[in-house]
């Protein structure tokens, strides 16, 4: 099938893409690169448009819109959803996101972007909310249920995109038969708050005895995520804390303010929480899909894979736990070093927050179970951690 790339309403390239195999097998012209995804960049040949690399990317790259493998209950997910694959999906909205502006616009077509996108026009949820989220849901009924963002959700969480009083949120779920990565959010937002990080705001909710995380989407219909990921891919890979430097350095060229206390802020909050999960693609900039121009760093994002309680002992409590710095997992008493100067942190501001966090873990108490022993366990861990980086600042 003949379609058109598109960045909203800019024409990028011109393919033929495979319904099938969802691999774009020819490219008949570039009609504007610069506004293409930012992880082609670094595949893209003028004089060789056809380069297999380069489709091969392109076309993994639009399979890696889609749900991943490795989503929790994934056949429960496929069975509800009557498919056999989660790429099945990315042909149902024209490959439309939350996270970006890029969609395939069959050829001669008149579809317009401000018709279709998700951030102007409601979308029929409940369905795959239901399939999702639920723990007894049924396969759907309407078509529509299958037009949503849903389908290009990235991570391991059940999750679903809803709409709340015009708002866009995203619904995540624990892991397996784990609830605290939602509360690991909202204490992520709790912590962030508190010292003046930039963040995206996460609550608790409920569906049908269920709970999950709630955070309104932080990218506008002018906006785009791109994930360090991406940007690492055009440059050398070197030593780990020299590409840390280097990723800074380059977000500095493109006039991006405060870099490297944005970035350090991300590094102390997972000191604090003990964040084992501080990938590539969970922290980002944001970029105006307009004039391309990088805006500011990602606000905090993704902070549920928390306070491992196998890190606590009775005996010896500041045991230091492993998280991700780049490429390598470290030790957290590591990865806090690259704050350059840990005593600008107001630590006073957390005062409390052990005690809020206990409140709000007693208050649900009654949906996960957790056992007293448990809420006090996570409340030590939290505090054992807090009361470290008060030592480093100190010191």
């Amino acid at each position: 099938m003949k379609c058109i790339l598109m960045n909203k309403n800019k024409e990028v390239l011109i393919v033929e893409y495979n319904e099938t195999s969802k691999f774009f097998d020819y490219i008949y012209e570039v009609k504007d690169i610069d506004y293409a995804p930012y992880i082609l960049k670094s595949f893209y040949i003028e004089n060789d448009i056809n380069d297999n690399l380069f489709r091969t990317n392109l076309s993994e790259w639009f399979k890696g819109r889609g749900i991943p493998s490795w989503r929790d209950k994934l056949d429960i997910l496929l069975h509800r959803l009557n498919i056999t694959a989660p790429y099945e999906l990315l042909d149902k909205a024209l490959g439309l996101s939350l996270s970006d502006q890029y969609w395939l616009k069959p050829y001669d077509s008149n579809i317009l972007y401000d018709d279709i996108n998700f951030f102007d026009n409601d979308f029929d949820y409940a369905e795959f909310m239901e399939a999702s989220l639920s723990t007894n849901g049924s396969q759907i009924t309407k078509e529509a249920s299958l037009k949503t963002p849903n389908n290009t959700t990235d991570g391991m969480l059940k999750k679903a995109w809803i709409i709340d009083n015009g708002t866009r949120y995203l619904l995540k779920g624990g892991y397996k038969n784990e609830t605290l990565q939602p509360f690991n959010e909202v204490l992520a937002s709790e912590i962030c708050k508190r010292l003046g990080f930039n963040h995206v705001e996460y609550t608790i909710d409920t569906y049908k005895d269920i709970v999950v995380s709630k955070c309104p989407c932080f990218i506008t219909k002018d906006t785009e995520l791109i994930t360090c990921y991406q940007i690492k891919n055009e440059m050398k890979r070197h030593d780990n804390l020299e590409d840390y430097e280097e990723y800074i350095k380059k977000l500095e060229d493109y006039n991006i303010k405060n870099a490297r206390e944005k970035l350090e802020n991300m590094y102390i909050l997972d000191y604090i929480i003990m964040n084992e999960d501080r990938h590539l693609n969970n922290f980002g900039i944001i970029r105006d899909v307009n004039t391309l121009e990088w805006i500011d760093v990602a606000p905090i994002f993704d902070n549920g894979q928390s306070l491992n309680l196998e890190y606590y002992d009775e005996e010896e409590i500041h045991i230091s736990g492993n998280g991700r710095l780049f490429y390598e997992v470290k030790s957290f008493d590591e990865i806090i070093k690259v704050v350059k100067n840990i005593k600008r942190i107001e630590i006073s501001k957390l005062d409390g927050i052990v005690e809020w966090f206990d409140d709000l873990l007693h208050q649900y108490q009654y949906l996960t179970g957790y056992s007293d022993s448990r809420i006090n366990k996570l409340c030590i861990l939290l505090n054992s951690q807090i009361n470290k980086l008060k030592e480093l600042i100190l010191n």
